[in-house]
Order: C-alpha cells, then sequence, then structure tokens
C-alpha cells in the first residue's frame, strides 16, 4: 500500500530548479534515496514533509493531495510521518532533558493522559536501547549515537506509519552506525513501519532497503530493487557510486567516471563525468525508460549494464576544462 509519493514533483528556491520532475513511492517496507551531496536528495524530502510547496507536480498522503489536506487531514498526516535528522543535536532542544523532547510529542499530539506519560517514555527509551535513567540528560551530555537514539525514541512516540530518515548515521562513528542500523531495522520489523531512507552510503540502503531511487543534479538516473542496482548498475553515475565505496583488503575497483565535474547544462547532465558519453549524450537528454527490472535514464545503459570493470572506457577527464566551463564534444564511440 501506498503511503507517500511524489508525482511529477519539480521543486525550486527562487528561479532556480533543484529538483526535476521526480516520481517516487514510498510503500510499507524499506525505499532507499541515494545520491551525492547537492543531489537534491533533502530538498526532496521536505517536499515530502509538507515543507516545501512544489513548483508543479503533487505530493500524496495516501491518495490524497497533500496541498489539499485540512487542518485534520494535516494534523495527521504531521503525526504518521516523522523525519529522523542527520544529526541528533539539530532535531533536540539543547535546554530540555531527553525525557521533556520525548515527552513533548506525547504532549503534542495528545497520545497519552499526563500521568502516563513518564512510563511511557521511560518505555520509549528503552524501546531505543537506552537506559531509561538518560531521561534527565540533556543533548549536550550524550554522545552522538545517544542522541540519535533520543530523537528516534521521539519520532516513534507518536506512533508513526512512516519515518523519514535523511542520512541518519553519516554523523557517528562507524561501531555507533551498525547499533543505530540494527535497531531501525528490529523497529521496522517489530512495528511494520514504512521508511524513505535517503543516504549517498549504498551499504546502508544494501542492509535496509527493497527499492531504491538514484538522484543525479535533482533528476531520478535509475530506479529499482536495491539488489539490482548495487551488483549490475545500468546508470554510470550508480556505477560510480558503488565502485567508490572502500572495500578491506586488495585493490579498489576503477571508478566509473570522475567525481567533481558539475553537471552539464545540455544534453544529459552526467555526460562531463560519464566514461560512455557520446554525441547523442551532448544533444540529448535520456528519459527514464525500463531495461533489466529497473528505470534508468542513459542512452548506453545496455552497454554499461554489461561492461565488466576491466573494460570501462578512458576517463572523460581531459575533456573536462579546468575553469568549469563547457568541454570539447566527446569522441565518438
Amino acid at each position: 500500500m501506498t503511503l507517500l509519493a511524489a508525482e511529477g514533483v519539480t521543486l525550486a528556491y527562487g528561479t532556480t530548479a533543484v529538483v526535476h520532475d521526480v516520481s517516487l513511492t514510498v510503500d510499507e517496507g524499506g525505499v532507499g534515496l541515494i545520491g551525492e551531496s547537492g543531489s537534491g536528495k533533502t530538498t526532496l524530502a521536505r517536499a515530502l514533509l509538507g515543507l516545501l510547496r512544489p513548483r508543479s507536480g503533487v505530493v500524496r498522503y495516501g491518495a490524497a493531495d497533500l496541498a489539499g489536506l485540512g487542518r485534520a487531514g494535516r494534523a495527521e498526516f504531521r503525526r504518521a510521518v516523522q523525519p529522523v535528522f542527520q544529526d541528533g543535536s539539530e532535531a533536540l532542544d539543547p535546554r530540555m532533558t531527553a525525557g521533556a523532547s520525548v515527552a513533548e510529542a506525547l504532549t503534542t499530539h495528545h497520545r497519552v493522559p499526563r500521568d502516563e506519560r513518564r512510563d511511557r517514555v521511560a518505555a520509549l527509551l528503552t524501546g531505543v536501547g537506552l537506559d531509561p535513567a538518560l531521561a534527565g540528560r540533556r543533548p549536550h551530555e550524550m554522545s552522538g549515537g545517544q542522541r540519535q537514539r533520543v530523537a528516534i525514541a521521539r519520532a516513534l512516540a507518536v506512533e508513526p506509519r512512516l519515518l523519514v530518515l535523511d542520512e541518519p548515521t553519516s554523523a557517528l562513528d562507524v561501531t555507533v552506525q551498525a547499533r543505530i542500523l540494527d535497531l531501525l531495522e528490529g523497529l521496522a520489523a517489530d512495528r511494520g513501519l514504512g521508511y524513505l531512507l535517503i543516504t549517498h552510503n549504498l551499504g546502508v540502503v544494501g542492509r535496509l532497503c527493497r527499492t531504491s531511487s538514484v538522484l543525479f543534479a535533482g533528476r531520478v538516473v535509475e530506479s529499482g530493487p536495491t539488489a539490482g542496482l548495487l551488483t549490475r548498475p545500468a546508470h554510470p553515475y550508480t556505477r560510480a557510486l558503488r565502485d567508490a565505496v572502500p572495500r578491506l583488503g586488495g585493490e579498489p575497483p576503477r571508478t566509473a567516471g570522475r567525481t567533481e565535474a558539475a553537471p552539464a547544462p545540455t544534453g544529459c547532465p552526467f555526460r562531463l563525468r560519464c566514461p560512455w558519453a557520446a554525441d547523442r549524450c551532448r544533444d540529448e537528454a535520456p528519459e527514464l525508460r525500463e531495461l533489466a527490472g529497473r528505470k534508468v535514464a542513459c542512452h548506453r545503459a545496455e552497454e554499461v549494464l554489461t561492461t565488466p570493470a576491466s573494460s570501462i572506457p578512458a576517463s572523460p577527464a581531459a575533456r573536462v576544462p579546468r575553469d568549469g566551463g563547457e568541454a570539447p564534444d566527446a569522441p565518438r564511440q
């Protein structure tokens, strides 16, 4: 069942569009939204949370247009769809204790009678792996992992149907990340929660998300079952993200594309970074199309899908000028 969906959503800051005609469906279970910094992930998340209104397109909660919800409908939406942000300290009032922050959510949404709130707060903290005695601490008196757990407990306090997780582990060290991922995985299974996981970390997506969409320069370039995207990517950008993941032992895989060139102003936005770029990529922006059980926006996706790492074309580095201007035409391939 669809819980939350973007349908042809375009978002802009002023006159600058930063998300372009994106469609995304979040249902029961985990859905990943993958992309590097500046790809538009967080901007899209803000629209899905009702914090930004699209320039065009529709955000739906169930079957309802989010923009058309009345007061009662928006109150229900704010309860049912809860965000968990990158840094728990940003979600918590530094003047409030952990217990007070969690209790505030219960009070705002009228979930528990006053005389039961203390016990409910203790149960929520226990449920995210914290000692209830931490209820008396303020954010600066807790570790990063503890703050993030408090933020998750606060989100769970109102019994949501869906969590929007925006880089929930990127501010944490590796061991704490693993514990938070264990927690999220268990909560999703035990409570039947849906969640949208926004991240640049493909390892996290591979563990938690059944389906994923890859965003580059505000456009979905590939979407489908996460396992297929990670094992056999069909877009050069997905492949570059996959190949950039550090591995223990041996030489790292060859990266399929540059990582620093800005999006191209015409044609395919990824072409200045793409080893497979050809003349058609300069002249024609690719549309999303069906291929091998996923959707991909790449003219040469069939070749990307079947090219082994040892045969990736030469890097386009020489075609990208140092001043950031338009590159010369790519050689015909």
